[in-house]
């Protein structure tokens, strides 16, 4: 099977004064936008294999960017830099492609629009009719030669933009979140609306799994829109709202286990982990399998048909009299009501805490401060300090949290029949300096003072 990935080149500057096309630079994003596709390059393989490279100058800055971040070997022995690739025909570009020694199983082709369409869309009908700069699309080809070629011959298998794989990039286009402005129900749907429309923008980075920052930002939007429901629903009564909660839930809950993946190879990189070499590259292979099989797991859920049903349905209601009419209810007074009591049970409960207490009261307590936090929001009069302390007790207790998860993937590891005894040894150590660290954040929990005025 031979694997063809065909790349636009990042965005360019526009020609100024007696600069020709071939001469264009990349702007700053375009090298954002390189910088982001080297890594989904690096892990379709696509740089394993023969390289060719336009001779204009944003394509060969493109592949630039993306050889000074491949680390684990030099590309520049297996780049082509050819005349024949700057060409905007498809036809030209098919030629090309025909042309190539029958030896190169695998190819990467760094160009230009509107060629790369029309190629792509000549080998696989289902390729897209647009290719937007710094995208990627990749395809499979049959070992037959590369002149025997035949339209609809390739199978499309992946396709990428920038703003897919790079949250950072897809952040930089993201709609500004709403100003605090206006009366609490005006406040409230708006700040509603838009976790709505982040969740549904946000669907292919999660969906692409390149960048875990889309997840993390996708159960954030979920858990706010609930926890925003939840309070709502301790003021004033509503009918007819439980389905909602019931389906924010299940939703932020399917991506649990994926999210805690990404903290903890992310923790494997960041911080230094009292395991041998050995031990740590099963570990991350291990929990990297487990990350693939949590992602494709997912993907199946968001392409389930209820799922954009459901989103769907969810903005009807939005857009709904009776959404109006519900948040009409609500008022300052009613929300510092609730907010009173919620603040008595959080003192309450802290005062009950002991130093030997589960590892879910101080998951209860965690959760207490979220659903606080998401109430102190809605009052437009919350004082500063109140927040602020919030904001403060929800890190603590989120490292705590993080804590708990590395020794809950942990202690799987060492459960596997695979692991050697050796490794387990290890795993314990690292287990025994966890719970040293959780002691001390249970120490600094039960040393909080009351809560200040609100």
């Amino acid at each position: 099977m031979r694997h063809l990935t065909l790349m636009r080149h990042a965005k360019a500057q526009q020609p100024s004064g007696e600069m020709t096309d071939h001469q264009r630079p990349l702007s700053k994003r375009g090298v954002r936008q390189a910088h982001a596709m080297a890594y989904v390059l690096q892990r379709w393989q696509s740089l394993t294999g023969k390289v060719c490279v336009s001779t204009a100058l944003r394509t060969r800055q493109t592949f630039d960017v993306i050889e000074s971040l491949h680390l684990q070997r030099q590309l520049d022995r297996h780049v082509l830099l050819d005349d024949a690739l700057y060409t905007f025909d498809g036809d030209a570009l098919l030629a090309w492609l025909k042309a190539l020694p029958n030896d190169t199983e695998r190819v990467l082709v760094i160009g230009h629009n509107p060629a790369l369409v029309e190629l792509a869309q000549w080998l696989d009908d289902d390729a897209p009719p647009s290719l937007p700069t710094g995208s990627v699309l990749h395809f499979t080809l049959p070992d037959a030669p590369w002149n025997a070629l035949e339209p609809g011959s390739a199978t499309l298998t992946g396709g990428l933009t920038p703003d897919t794989a790079s949250y950072a990039l897809f952040q930089r286009r993201a709609d500004e979140p709403p100003q605090a402005n206006g009366d609490v129900a005006n406040r409230l749907h708006e700040a509603l609306v838009y976790q709505h429309q982040r969740v549904k923008a946000l669907k292919p980075g999660v969906m692409a799994g390149v960048d875990p920052e889309f997840l993390h930002q996708y159960r954030v939007s979920l858990r706010r829109s609930r926890a925003m429901l939840e309070s709502i629903r301790a003021i004033t009564k509503v009918s007819g709202w439980k389905p909602w909660l019931t389906q924010l839930k299940r939703h932020a809950r399917a991506t649990s286990d994926l999210r805690d993946l990404d903290v903890v190879l992310a923790d494997l990189d960041d911080i230094e982990v009292p395991l041998s070499t050995s031990t740590q590259q099963h570990l991350r292979q291990w929990l990297q399998s487990c990350q693939r099989r949590e992602h494709v797991a997912l993907c199946q859920q968001l392409n389930a048909p209820g799922y954009p049903e459901a989103l769907e349905e969810w903005q009807r209601w939005l857009a709904s009299k009776a959404c109006r009419q519900a948040l009409a209810k609500l008022s300052p007074k009613r929300i510092q009501a609730v907010l009173d009591e919620r603040v008595k049970q959080h003192q309450k409960a802290l005062a009950a805490l002991s130093i030997d207490d589960p590892d879910a009261s101080f998951h209860d307590l965690r959760k207490d401060v979220k659903r606080l936090r998401y109430l102190a929001d809605l009052h437009p009069m919350t004082s500063t300090s109140f927040l602020k302390e919030l904001k403060r007790r929800q890190r603590v207790l989120g490292r705590y949290q993080d804590l708990c998860v590395r020794q809950a993937w942990l202690e799987a590891f060492s459960a596997r029949t695979e692991t050697n005894g050796p490794e387990r040894q290890e795993c314990a150590e690292w287990q025994a300096a966890l719970a040293s660290q959780k002691q001390m954040l249970r120490q600094k929990v039960l040393a909080w003072a009351p809560l200040p005025r609100h």
